[in-house]
């Protein structure tokens, strides 16, 4: 039996309280004039940062003389774009703009619940997930204050409080020294790759190293995919993609029918944030290999996602199945259309989209499938490359992060008290 195990067994055996938020905490009512804020103490959503990493200096100076007075132990949460996670557990005193959300433990309350406690179950991504269900809003969601103060929480004994807390505390600790140890090792990596490569001195800044990487898998990715059209004949042959795939477009599905059926199973829209996906439901409409594109309203045209697992996608979301695999590689054609169907998409009123008629009728080289194969193994590498180097965290950070999170969703999931 764990220490946390033993601490419940003996602190809450027949389960624990659950409280809604508004009945132990609710959002500070308090201001503070402008003029006491400097870039340490005042919190734009801007300056908190994504992913629970907590906050940086502000940039800018606050555009109200009055805002929102948060003091030690609130919790700050950005309340635009809910996916983008931005969280923090205040360590000063100071003011918040108009779009951070400052919790604060009811005074009747703190007998009973500490901050560093409900900070974690509000860093969860069950919370998060619950916010986004909530949210209101297509392309800036912005987190209902209602259906926030609405959640509910367990409330456990202030020992078992505590031990979970240094319990993920102490791997919040040791994942920040081995993120700093390997992003060291990365950087040296790096260093030694592009002088062998390129020839050439590197750039000062990561953020450079990371743009010429970019650049050169842009190229090589264009380069390995241009075929010219005349070259039909043995070694490459052109066909639709009405010829070689299952054309569909997904169903209408609202925020309203993704909270009645939630569940595990991801749906993808026409967003491009989150990696395409708009909700979780309960069930799924599709179970193989295929490739999805975002018909509506993408920025810089149509993005692609490739897809080898259960999913469901709504009714500007378009999907495409290979239909003779012994033909053409789905890997393959992922590669090949985010190069080719830049040139189709249309610009309706300032919405960009690529339809499925039209998608259709897109020409594609189909060289054969052992050069498919090949030019798909440089791709990944190139693609695993620049991934691993935009998020900056090698294998054995993602890793540690997964380890932390099944041991932290573990440590915040009881029985509920009859």
């Amino acid at each position: 039996m764990s220490r946390i195990e033993a601490l419940i067994a003996k602190h809450c055996p027949a389960g624990v309280a659950y409280r809604a938020l508004n009945e132990c905490a609710a959002y500070s009512d308090a201001r503070i004039d402008a003029s006491e804020l400097d870039e340490t103490n005042f919190v734009g959503v801007d300056n908190l940062l994504q992913n629970t990493a907590g906050k940086t200096d502000a940039s800018y100076p606050p555009n109200t003389a009055r805002l929102t007075a948060y003091e030690v132990g609130d919790i700050l949460l950005g309340n635009i774009r809910p996916y983008l996670k931005k969280i923090w557990l205040a360590s000063n005193c100071g003011g918040c703009s108009g779009d951070v959300l400052a919790i604060r433990i009811a005074d009747a309350y703190r007998p009973e619940l500490i901050p560093e406690f409900l900070y974690r179950l509000l860093a969860s991504d069950v919370f998060f997930a619950y916010n986004m269900q909530h949210a209101k809003g297509a392309k800036m969601p912005r987190g209902s204050k209602e259906a926030i103060l609405k959640y509910c929480i367990p409330v456990p004994p202030l020992e078992v409080q505590r031990g979970i807390v240094k319990v993920l505390d102490s791997f919040t600790e040791l994942e920040a020294e081995l993120e700093a140890e390997l992003e060291a090792e990365l950087e040296a990596e790096l260093e030694a790759e592009l002088e062998a490569e390129l020839e050439a001195e590197l750039e000062a800044e990561l953020e450079a190293e990371l743009e010429a990487r970019r650049r050169q898998y842009e190229y090589y990715r264009d380069a390995l995919l241009t075929f010219d059209e005349r070259m039909s004949g043995a070694s490459i042959r052109w066909a639709t993609l009405g010829e070689i795939c299952q054309v569909n477009r997904g169903r209408v599905m609202s925020k309203d029918y993704l909270r009645e059926h939630a569940g595990s199973y991801p749906v993808y829209s026409s967003q491009t944030a989150n990696d395409g996906v708009f909700g979780f439901i309960d069930t799924y409409d599709y179970d193989f290999e295929s490739i999805t594109w975002t018909t509506d309203g993408a920025n810089a045209g149509s993005v692609f996602y490739h897809h080898n697992k259960k999913f469901s996608i709504t009714n500007v979301c378009g999907l495409l199945r290979v239909l003779d695999g012994n033909q053409v590689s789905t890997k393959y054609l992922y590669y090949a259309l985010r190069q080719i169907t830049k040139r189709y998409v249309s610009d309706g009123m300032g919405n960009p989209k690529l339809m499925s008629n039209v998608m259709s009728q897109i020409k594609i080289p189909v060289p054969p499938l052992d050069e498919q194969a090949r030019i798909v193994a440089i791709l990944d590498k190139f693609d695993a490359l620049v991934n691993d180097l935009s998020s900056g965290l090698p294998a054995e950070i993602k890793a540690r992060r997964r380890q932390y999170e099944h041991y932290r969703d573990r440590l915040l999931t009881f029985r509920e008290a009859a």
